[in-house]
């Protein structure tokens, strides 16, 4: 128990932020996919979002439009409540600001576990359901970033992957040329490919677990989270 909270805890340290960043690399892929699954959509994918306003707004087709605006807008808000959460913290609650924005998101991924109960037949189930993930990801999102110092993102796997193939570009060269290019980091392509892979794994536990439980594959992702937080806040 005492590792997990070290996890979230407001001295950081690296191996700290590459632990936390897997852990929620590996719940954004479970939410994701599962998500997929469940609703259709994934919710993390802002650039997906906007691609298919830009579609719809040519087509004028207005229902995809609001729906897009609001995953936007929502992922939006979950990202900045976090960053509120984080500064608000650090200056009454020092310990507790980065624990905050993950209790958040276990609370609100046991919402979304919660949301099985009504059963997907209910009108309210699956919009409810869409909107909690979009919030979700965003706030994790922004939490990660804050806590990393912007070097790390989960949900964010198109950056991960362009970050990845720039190290493999610098690391190609070198070898190339004999010469050590300013900046050239293997240990940064080692965590990259990590993240990418939690990503994974996650995706294929969620898409699993959304296979055999439904809503409900989110609630060990939601414990997971609250025992990380949890202790910090007491």
């Amino acid at each position: 128990m005492r590792r997990l909270r070290l996890l979230v805890a407001h001295r950081r340290a690296g191996v700290a932020d590459r632990a936390l960043a897997l852990i929620l690399a590996f719940i954004a892929g479970g939410a994701n996919a599962g998500g997929f699954l469940a609703l259709g959509q994934f919710t993390s994918h802002m650039t997906g979002y906007l691609s298919l306003m830009a579609d719809n707004i040519a087509l004028a087709n207005l229902q995809p439009v609001l729906q897009a605006v609001v995953a936007i807008a929502l992922f939006l808000s979950g990202a900045a409540l976090s960053a509120v959460l984080v500064v608000w913290a650090r200056h009454h609650r020092p310990r507790a600001q980065y624990a905050l924005p993950v209790a958040l998101q276990g609370v609100l991924l046991l919402g979304f576990a919660g949301l099985g109960l009504l059963g997907q037949a209910h009108p309210v189930a699956n919009p409810a359901a869409l909107g909690l993930l979009c919030f979700i990801m965003g706030v994790q999102n922004a939490t990660i970033t804050k806590l990393s110092g912007a070097r790390i993102r989960t949900t964010h796997v198109t950056g991960i992957v362009t970050d990845l193939g720039i190290e493999i570009g610098r690391a190609a060269y070198r070898h190339g040329s004999g010469r050590a290019l300013p900046g050239h980091d293997p240990r940064k392509a080692v965590i990259l490919a990590q993240l990418m892979s939690a990503f994974l794994v996650g995706g294929i536990a969620g898409a699993l677990g959304y296979g055999a439980f439904g809503f409900l594959f989110a609630l060990p992702m939601a414990l997971v989270l609250l025992a990380m937080a949890l202790p910090a806040l007491r």
